[in-house]
């Protein structure tokens, strides 16, 4: 029996996928904007300390468990859907990622917060395998492109979602507890999946096929050294994002601590949210013109160079130039979550795709988590200074521009069955 092509679902099919894969990463988004806006208060009560030193121990510490818990999520979870379905683990991940985070408004220390965003993480790293292995087997190849943007800038649509509440909302040591409730919403994104989104034939053809033995394959000999590569390119990104953009609003919030300028670190991130939504776009689009090396290749250059920038040349917080170049370094380092959902599905066959893909980009996230904990502990040791401790730790990119050119050129290529 063939295995179904692209034209056999109806386009309210693929619209009904799509939707459901777009609101799932804007949540996901939702819930990594979340602690960035609320970590310094949250922490500064939980703690009852103003001392950045300890409080960027802790973040790093809340952060890496966080990244743990995705990477563990993608594990779980993309086994799941391969031997599940995308559709029906698509709701467990859900349902996980919302209720946890709601649950984070009962925390009473900080070792609290840090295993409720474990277990919320779990969720949320699955969603993002299951949501694109289900997008890229609806969709006809020359759409995959546009939709790999599309996917990798709805977490910035809700990372900038979170941060226009925080417009409105003050984020205090008394208030960020109800911030944590918005995490809860997405639970109702899980009846919409149940009631209205389709599974993937492709999977359901290929599993008839062949008995899907997922971790085997994925870490088989003719598949290690893709694998080993996914998991570096992933790495790379992640540990860019989540040692140095991921720490700006909190080092907005200790620039302009004591002035009277308005929701700074809140309008940063809607500013970085923005570039991120551009970034996402640019780096899948981008892969269409040159390929998909040359494009990770100039994403590691540029990222490197402009965070470097923002680093080493702004001390003080203005709505001038520092928004600029917060904007441009956002775009620059988000462009991967473009990159990414584009080049991880054409590496994996149907049967496993979801398993390989959630491993890469989870595995990435264990290795995040350590770069987390490292940009903490830099924190430290500059004596509060996340700026230094940024600069320092996007030189990760440099690893990105050489390993790229050991990986395969899909470029053109159809989704492996």
């Amino acid at each position: 029996m063939p295995a179904p092509t692209d034209t056999l679902a109806s386009s309210h099919e693929k619209w009904l996928v799509l939707s459901a894969a777009f609101l799932g990463w804007m949540f996901d988004g939702l819930e990594m904007g979340i602690f960035p806006l609320a970590a310094r208060p949250a922490l500064q009560d939980l703690l009852h300390t103003s001392d950045d030193k300890l409080i960027g121990q802790w973040m790093g510490a809340v952060t890496a468990l966080f990244l743990i818990g995705a990477a563990c999520g993608g594990f779980v979870f993309g086994w799941l859907g391969d031997r599940f379905g995308r559709v029906r683990t698509m709701i467990w991940s859900v349902l996980t990622y919302s209720i946890f985070t709601g649950l984070c408004y009962f925390a009473s220390a900080p070792w609290q917060l840090g295993v409720l965003r474990f277990v919320a993480a779990l969720g949320m790293g699955g969603e993002w395998a299951l949501g694109v292995a289900l997008v890229m087997e609806f969709w006809p190849e020359q759409k995959r492109p546009l939709l790999a943007g599309a996917i990798g800038a709805a977490s910035n649509v809700g990372f900038g979602l979170i941060a226009v509440l925080g417009l409105f909302f003050k984020i205090t040591t008394h208030s960020w507890r109800w911030i944590m409730l918005a995490g809860a919403a997405p639970a109702l994104l899980s009846l919409f999946i149940n009631f209205f989104v389709p599974e993937s034939k492709r999977w359901q053809a290929a599993v008839e096929k062949e008995k899907s033995h997922p971790y085997r394959e994925v870490f088989s000999p003719r598949l290690l050294k893709t694998t080993l590569l996914a998991i570096s390119f992933a790495s790379v990104a992640l540990i860019g994002t989540w040692g140095s953009v991921q720490w700006i609003p909190t080092w907005v919030n200790k620039m302009t601590a004591g002035t009277t300028i308005p929701h700074p670190a809140a309008t940063t991130q809607v500013v970085e949210a923005i570039g991120a939504i551009v970034g996402c776009f640019m780096g899948s689009l981008l892969c269409v013109r040159f390929g998909r090396r040359w494009t990770y290749f100039g994403l590691c250059a540029s990222s490197w160079l402009i965070c470097t920038i923002l680093f080493t040349r702004f001390s003080s917080y203005d709505t001038g130039w520092f928004l600029l170049v917060a904007a441009l370094a956002s775009a620059a380092t988000a462009a991967f979550y473009g990159w990414l959902p584009l080049y991880l599905p054409e590496l994996f066959p149907t049967r496993i795709r979801a398993t390989g893909q959630g491993i890469c980009f989870n595995f990435g996230r264990i290795l995040a988590a350590a770069g987390a904990i490292y940009q903490g502990n830099l924190v430290k040791a500059y004596e509060g200074s996340y700026a230094k401790a940024g600069a320092t730790i996007v030189l990760v990119y440099f690893a990105g521009m050489v390993l790229i050119w050991f990986a395969p050129e899909t470029k053109g290529k159809p989704l492996p069955e």
